[in-house]
């Protein structure tokens, strides 16, 4: 097994439709303002929308630095997918169906961390890097529900 290597799958139900969850999760400039583990992003440049960098913070004291570069786009299949360089080397893609009324959004992550310091700690920090994960994941779903269910209140108010 290697231990630097992680696979992540995280399952939100969301009070929104397809097309709405898309349109916010395709936004990823906007992450920092909804998903607070999500510091930064800042476009790599101006003339290319799909590579940006960001810094990610959960609960344990420590910034990650990736490189994330659009790999699909499907709207109408309600696919986002990223290669991620930097810190964590992998991908990770949200795939969208509806449901219930509203939206399940899936979340798959595959990486290796490039951190120096995550690598050295690789077997002993383990279950507290997957704990802080899921955290993070955790709080992006309330996040995200916040701004749906603001949005839905702001057009009902139209």
């Amino acid at each position: 097994m290697d231990w630097c290597r992680y696979r992540f799958r995280s399952v939100w139900d969301l009070p929104a439709p397809p097309a709405a969850v898309y349109a916010v999760l395709e936004r990823a400039e906007d992450y920092p303002r909804w998903w607070r583990e999500v510091r930064e992003v800042t476009p790599l440049d101006e003339c290319d929308e799909r590579t940006a960098t960001a810094r990610l913070r959960s609960l344990i004291p420590y910034d990650l630095f990736v490189t994330a570069r659009e790999s699909r786009r499907d709207p109408a299949g309600g696919v986002l997918e990223v290669t991620l360089g930097g810190d964590l080397e992998g991908w990770a893609r949200w795939t969208l169906f509806a449901r219930d009324g509203g939206t399940r959004a899936v979340y798959e992550q595959e990486v290796e961390v490039r951190k120096p310091l995550m690598r050295r700690l690789a077997v002993p920090g383990r279950p507290a890097f997957r704990a802080n994960h899921a955290l993070m994941m955790r709080s992006g779903r309330r996040g995200l529900v916040r701004l749906l269910e603001k949005g839905k209140s702001r057009g009902a108010r139209r």
